[in-house]
């Protein structure tokens, strides 16, 4: 069996069209959505996803304003920062690229954003509104992998699945998502026994564990949905995902491929939260 390969790159450019189109509809009304993009130091990897990010925003005619910080910034000036922009109209959505300098607590700077314009949906208050099914935004990867379900016709519905990892930005909301769309699901994590067992008798298994090619041909069931949302450097420096997609997809029915799957998602799931902040202030319902 030859797995069905989840294009990222092509669901993420339909889906953006479609937040282009939204945005036009929004300008003839008056508003422009705006974005805030806060980066504090200068680690290559944040720089490259805020760069992405501002590149998104122009592709969808999102209004992006960027604050490159020095990585000795306080953090009572990144707090005063957020206070600002919490109050700013037309920005509609913040975003604090993570990881921060150990400096500064990645708790109350999520903390000090308005949860109306926490497009990254950490807050503690949409934290909570993921957990009750009645919620305005959802995390990016999450959003983005249910994206994917949508777009390949994968229904969840009576699936058992495995989440591999419990993060709070993948692992613990994807379960959420994936139980709210009635599938059956399993958190794995470094401390779960008999691993191979819950992963083999899975139909649907997001990776999402850090690990490279920690998921083996020999751990998945035939026909089971792959989805890799691990970003990892192999020893020649290649990304890579957690899953061995060598191995892998010879068993699935569909995989996500890395660079290529859930990435692209990711991105473009942000700038659907941004369309939907701008109309929630706005009270617009397009």
């Amino acid at each position: 069996m030859s797995a069905v390969i989840i294009d990222g790159k092509a669901t993420s450019k339909k889906i953006r069209e479609g937040v282009l189109a939204d945005i036009n509809k929004l300008s003839e009304l008056g508003v422009k959505a705006g974005l805030a993009v806060v980066i504090v130091g200068d680690n290559p990897a944040s720089r490259t996803y805020v760069n992405n990010k501002k590149k998104a925003c122009a592709e969808c005619g999102i209004y992006s304003e960027e604050y490159a910080l020095p990585e000795e910034t306080t953090e009572e000036e990144l707090l005063a920062l957020i206070d600002k922009l919490n109050k700013k109209e037309d920005i509609n959505g913040i975003l604090v690229q993570l990881p921060l300098p150990k400096h500064i607590s990645e708790d109350k700077v999520i903390a000090a954003i308005n949860p109306d314009k926490d497009v990254d949906a950490f807050h503690v208050q949409n934290v909570g509104k993921i957990m009750t099914g009645d919620f305005d935004f959802l995390p990016c990867t999450p959003a983005g992998v249910m994206a994917l379900f949508e777009e390949y016709g994968i229904d969840v519905s009576g699936k058992r699945a495995a989440v591999i990892g419990r993060s709070n930005i993948v692992g613990k909301p994807m379960s959420m998502l994936l139980l709210h769309k009635n599938a059956t699901v399993t958190i794995c994590h470094s401390r779960t026994k008999n691993i191979e067992e819950i992963l083999k008798s899975s139909d649907i298994i997001v990776a999402a564990v850090g690990r490279e090619a920690f998921l083996k041909g020999d751990m998945v069931s035939e026909g089971c949905v792959v989805i890799d949302v691990g970003i990892n450097r192999n020893a020649e420096g290649k990304l890579c995902g957690d899953v061995d997609y060598e191995e892998v997809s010879k068993k699935a029915s569909f995989i996500t491929p890395v660079p290529g799957g859930v990435g692209p998602m990711t991105i473009t799931m942000l700038m659907k939260n941004t369309l939907k902040a701008a109309c929630l202030q706005n009270n617009i319902n397009i």
